[in-house]
């Protein structure tokens, strides 16, 4: 049977998101778009509701729940800025690697403090010349003893300047691998806040690491796990990139709907010029697709399926619904569409990132492909 509709403690997760997003993240959405100022105090609101880090299992004093769970949370607070939620999320991409792969005394030693206080973590794998291609990253992991000594660049690491530890991705000889590297550790470089098209305050910066030790205890999985483990995390994780996509293009809808309402040209409201009413049909109606098969991949990976094609479609149809409802959105509102009195060049801004980050478009199309050659039909 197929069941579309939410749980009650699912629902009451969505109206707790929404007030959130009413009243911790809309009213200082462009303040922090304008000043690139990392969103701390919505941080910790955000971590009092009890709704920050909501993948650490319960037993290492986390919440325990569902990649879909984390979806509708996600979607609201996308809605109202997905700086802010990129910020503040974050560290679901640096954890998951922990969570799939890490053994118990890492996650009670990473993940057991992150529910103590508000604390932020960040995902060291991009480099200068490996983006979407993890397997070619050039950081080394030499092993010395029983420890391991890790050299190399990391760049447009999120939250790389608020981080308290990092999941680095490092080839030991030639296999990548997988550590779990504490921040204050030394050797370790953090570079000035980059200065992005969009999501300003979400903390991009390089990070540097010049023979930084690492115990081996540190070490998650094998040596040669790492390129799994990378490809399991964004399994978890490219979901929750389709549904903040999802939400801003949410954002570029409503916004779009309010004007056209409000609206009148040629002695008649706006919404009722056929081109324009259209466009807010396909708008709804691809938000909506684009929500489905987000869910549909988280759903698949919290029961334990593979989801990489699902995860891949989802992504890659979001991303592209986001940028094209952002760039639709300022044709509907004409010249207030192109000024920064509305939010809607925000939106076109922060939503160009989705088609790049945890692989760009032509990656999700490259794993799709993959998928449907091992299929005799569809």
């Amino acid at each position: 049977m197929i069941d579309f509709s939410l749980s009650t403690e699912q629902q009451a997760l969505v109206e707790k998101a929404r007030d959130f997003t009413k009243t911790f993240v809309s009213p200082v959405a462009a303040k922090h778009d304008r000043s690139g100022e990392f969103p701390h105090e919505v941080a910790k609101e955000f971590f009092k509701a009890g709704l920050m880090n909501p993948h650490i299992p319960k037993e290492f004093g986390g919440h325990g729940r569902t990649v879909l769970d984390h979806l509708l949370v996600m979607e609201e607070i996308s809605v109202g800025c997905t700086g802010i939620g990129t910020a503040i999320d974050a560290n679901s991409l640096s954890q998951t690697p922990v969570i799939v792969a890490g053994n118990d005394a890492q996650k009670k030693e990473f993940l057991g403090p992150m529910t103590e206080e508000c604390m932020f973590s960040a995902y060291a794998v991009t480099e200068p010349e490996a983006g979407s291609d993890v397997a070619r990253v050039k950081t080394t992991a030499t092993k010395h003893g029983d420890d391991y000594v890790i050299n190399g660049v990391k760049w447009w690491i999120t939250g790389g300047s608020v981080a308290s530890w990092y999941f680095v991705l490092a080839k030991v000889d030639t296999k990548p691998t997988g550590f779990l590297v504490p921040a204050d550790t030394s050797g370790i470089i953090r570079g000035a806040k980059e200065h992005n098209l969009g999501q300003h305050c979400s903390n991009t910066v390089r990070v540097t690491f010049e023979d930084v030790k690492v115990p081996s205890k540190y070490r998650v999985g094998e040596e040669g796990d790492g390129f799994r483990i990378a490809m399991d995390t964004f399994a978890h994780t490219r979901p929750g990139i389709a549904i903040g996509a999802t939400g801003l293009a949410r954002a570029a809808l409503n916004l779009s709907l309010e004007y056209a309402k409000r609206r009148r040209t040629f002695d008649k409201k706006l919404i009722s010029n056929q081109g324009i009413s259209f466009k807010l049909a396909e708008m709804i109606t691809k938000i909506d697709a684009a929500r489905l098969l987000a869910h549909k991949s988280a759903w698949l990976v919290d029961n334990g399926k593979d989801n990489n094609r699902e995860a891949a479609e989802a992504k890659w149809y979001a991303s592209d619904v986001a940028m094209e409802a952002a760039v639709q959105a300022a044709q509907i509102l004409g010249g207030y569409g192109f000024t920064n009195e509305m939010p809607v060049e925000k939106l076109i801004r922060d939503a160009k990132i989705y088609q790049i980050y945890e692989g760009a478009t032509e990656i999700q199309k490259m794993v799709i492909v993959a998928k449907l050659m091992r299929l005799r039909e569809v």
